[in-house]
């Protein structure tokens, strides 16, 4: 039986325009572009990695930017809300900076003993900031004042027709435990940095996976004999797992909980450093070896992009 989870890895996300993304995620919410490469799988399309200032596991949010794809459709059978977490005391000074920039706010408002303040990116992906007294180190030459700083997430948000089946996976196969529960919302956590909250929404419709909406959540684990162990373990129980596929920053599986969103369990190692220098991270294109013979191509095919200035 492999170790519980860790925490989330990285949440992958699909976005419209993706200059407009990446100055929404690095102007505004101060976080770091941390990588700046391509979708494996589709080499005609970015793959943005943001995150502290080394792209720590548990601090990247990515994004597959497809300009001119539809909006998805929040609904069940998705992770629908992406939450961080920033410092005890942030709240005040992150509702005027996302006013400021003429972003509507929800909140804040308290859910489990914390306050939570809720919004929007420009294509309609569903964001928190939660105030907490944990989290990583923040990326402290970025706009935003280091004490005030986004430190990774805070947890991720399944919404389902029902939370049984989900829930009992979590208990019963990754190592998660019930950490709250308040109306039609159950937290789980396996108490060491990583929170899933289901929401039971049978009255929605299943959602669409498109642009604005969350295409998988990736969870830690610390190596390639580790990720072994739960490829076994989620076969053993009847789950359709895939082989291990080399993302080159870490190496991955899927598979889809049974409420119908995908995860990915992903390898720490070896990490984003392992073809630029901590400095120079997100700096121009890296492709994988074995598309690096297509980078004329491909760099023509990719849209322009006006990249931050490095901090």
């Amino acid at each position: 039986m492999p170790h519980s989870i860790p925490g989330i890895h990285h949440v992958t996300a699909i976005a419209g325009d993706p200059q407009q993304n990446l100055d929404f995620y690095t102007g505004i919410l101060g976080l770091r572009l941390v990588k700046l490469t391509i979708n494996f799988d589709d080499p005609g399309t970015y793959h943005l990695y943001y995150g502290n200032e080394n792209g720590t596991p548990g601090t990247i949010l990515t994004f597959f930017p497809w300009p001119g794809a539809p909006r998805g459709r929040h609904g069940t059978g998705q992770a629908t809300v992406v939450s961080f977490a920033i410092p005890a005391g942030s709240v005040k000074f992150w509702v005027e900076r996302l006013q400021a920039s003429q972003i509507r706010v929800d909140g804040p408002f308290p859910r489990f003993d914390e306050q939570v303040l809720a919004f929007a990116d420009p294509d309609g992906l569903q964001l928190e900031l939660i105030e907490t007294a944990t989290g990583f180190e923040p990326w402290r030459q970025g706009p935003v004042p280091a004490e005030h700083a986004i430190r990774g997430f805070h947890s991720v948000t399944l919404t389902e027709p029902g939370c049984e089946s989900t829930a009992a996976f979590l208990t019963g196969g990754m190592g998660f435990g019930k950490a709250g529960e308040a109306s039609n919302r159950f937290r789980y956590s396996t108490g060491a940095g990583s929170t899933i909250d289901l929401l039971s929404a049978p009255e929605l419709r299943r959602g669409m996976v498109a642009v604005g909406t969350v295409h998988h959540v990736a969870w830690r684990t610390p190596d390639d004999a580790e990720q072994r162990a739960w490829q076994h373990e989620l076969a053993t129980r009847g789950h359709d797992v895939t082989a291990v596929r080399d993302r080159k920053y870490f190496h991955s599986i899927y598979f889809n909980e049974p409420g119908g969103v995908l995860f990915e369990i992903a390898t720490d190692p070896p990490g984003l450093t392992v073809d630029e220098p901590l400095d120079e991270l997100g700096r121009r294109l890296m492709l994988p070896p074995w598309l690096e013979p297509q980078r004329t191509r491909i760099e023509g095919a990719l849209p322009r992009l006006k990249l931050p200035l490095a901090g």
